[in-house]
């Protein structure tokens, strides 16, 4: 399992990575509310998405 969690101005946003038989699940969701549920069967899939998530919270990338 794999976790990141970002938090601010009283908000919270969590992905989650899990291993399962069909490939990687991988969940989303903003203030304890699921906001993306997906399985990805390519491990390249799910690293271009962890990026999108990370570059949405970055304010600088966000600016850009």
């Amino acid at each position: 399992m794999w976790m990141l969690e970002m938090r601010s101005e009283g908000q919270t946003r969590r992905l989650t990575v899990n291993r399962s038989e069909r490939g990687w699940q991988m969940t989303e969701e903003q203030d304890a509310h699921v906001v993306r549920d997906v399985t990805y069967t390519d491990w390249h899939r799910v690293e271009r998405a962890i990026k999108v998530f990370e570059r949405a919270a970055d304010p600088v990338s966000s600016d850009a």
